[in-house]
């Protein structure tokens, strides 16, 4: 297992420099351009705009002035539940993605919650293995779960304890 860390910014090998701010409804523009891009079967502006909610924590990942990635969490009663995250297509596998789930696992820890839970397509075994090398662990499937392009796709679904 891997040990999350979430330092005020993140420079990749290329000595890109990022950072986490809060994303806003002005960011939509730019997180649609990136969820069409990273899925087979992106969230439309209305499921994010239903997300600024309260009980939502919706992170922007950063390179200098450019969002590059994302990530909407919801907070129910003591469980952070990870809806989405997607990096640009430009920054994967670099470190960003892993630098942004830090960031929300150690945001979740202080807020409270005892753990982080997700569902991710039996498919996306890069996204899979970053969950697993960061101490996820799956507890079941969820069938269906998923849209895919001839019917429906599995999800695999993991958990992460939050030590407090």
């Amino acid at each position: 297992m891997m040990t999350l860390s979430s330092e005020q910014a993140f420079s990749t090998p290329e000595g890109e420099r990022l950072e986490i701010r809060a994303l806003s409804r002005a960011d939509l523009s730019r997180v649609l351009e990136i969820e069409r891009q990273g899925y087979s079967h992106p969230w439309t502006e209305a499921v994010f705009l239903d997300c600024f909610k309260d009980n939502y924590r919706l992170w922007a990942l950063m390179n200098g002035e450019s969002l590059v990635g994302y990530a909407v969490v919801a907070y129910l009663v003591d469980e952070a539940h990870l809806l989405n995250l997607c990096v640009h297509p430009d920054c994967r596998g670099r470190g960003a993605g892993r630098y942004l789930l830090a960031h929300l696992v150690d945001r979740s820890r202080d807020d409270g919650m005892v753990q982080v839970l997700l569902e991710v397509r039996v498919t996306n075994r890069a996204a899979e293995q970053l969950y697993i090398s960061a101490g996820f662990g799956e507890i079941g499937r969820r069938p269906g779960y998923y849209p895919a392009p001839n019917g429906r796709e599995d999800a695999r679904v993991m958990t992460l304890a939050l030590d407090k």
